[in-house]
């Protein structure tokens, strides 16, 4: 491996009594990449996700930061080398501020974070990068306002700060974009597209128009194995992906017509 793949996988496989929902996967993200792992429903694409962070331990295979196996790690092991998830379903503290969740999360990054019988006042020293990280995703203004009460595609952008907080190298994003209407897709990409500099985003993605406007590089799984790799353009070609999200009669029906 060379050193411009900050993740790769190898083999990696994670069988479930006998039924196989990752098979094989050869994943490499390149350092600095926008790269999303794409396909339909049940294709193993969370599972990968799961597997990448530790929520779940691998059947077989290896993966590798930084060209060294952390295959073995835990979470929280993961996480303090820079690998930080979000979560397809929003994961912040509702009755909480939004400065208040931004600031749990710098405490997590000091080893802080379980410390709730500090004053409040032993915190203030957060404040200031709290508030940079709200600029940063333009959530200034929703500073002092509970969570519960932020529109869904703001407690999305909340979520992305949250995980700025933790200061990743790669942030790996499960469906940032679920369940949001287009002008907030609109603002959520051009949110990743400000917050991937000078980081690398492996993302989980069901939103084709998203994929080809943010990515880099794009992996296909179907069946839990590698389907296809590519640009968009790559992938948006091929007809074994276009059978795998469509079924092979609309597939040939749309290469007729085409």
């Amino acid at each position: 491996m060379t050193q411009e793949f900050i993740l790769e996988t190898r083999g990696l496989t994670k069988e479930f009594r006998g039924f196989t929902a990752v098979d094989d996967v050869n994943l490499q993200v390149r350092d600095g990449h926008i790269h999303a792992l794409i396909g339909p429903n049940g294709a193993g694409k969370t599972t990968v996700f799961n597997l990448l962070t530790k929520f779940l331990p691998p059947t077989r295979g290896e993966i590798l930061y930084r060209g060294k196996p952390i295959t073995s790690m835990k979470a929280n092991e993961i996480a303090r080398l820079g690998l930080v998830r979000s979560f397809q379903i929003s994961a912040v503290f509702a009755h909480m501020t939004a400065m208040e969740n931004v600031r749990v999360a710098l405490q997590r990054k000091l080893g802080t974070s379980f410390h709730f019988w500090k004053s409040e006042k032993s915190l203030d020293h957060l404040n200031d990068r709290a508030l940079e990280l709200l600029e940063e995703v333009g959530l200034r203004e929703y500073a002092d306002v509970l969570t519960v009460e932020m529109p869904y595609g703001r407690k999305r952008a909340l979520e992305v700060a949250t995980t700025l907080a933790l200061e990743p190298t790669l942030m790996l994003l499960d469906e940032p974009t679920q369940g949001m209407g287009a002008e907030d897709v609109d603002r959520i990409v051009e949110l990743i597209r400000r917050v991937s500099k000078g980081r690398t985003v492996l993302m989980v993605e069901h939103n084709l128009s998203v994929v080809s406007r943010l990515c880099d590089r794009i992996t296909v799984l179907a069946r839990g194995s590698v389907l296809a790799e590519g640009d968009y353009q790559e992938v948006s070609r091929n007809p074994l992906v276009r059978e795998a999200y469509m079924g092979s009669d609309a597939a040939e029906e749309e290469e007729a017509s085409a």
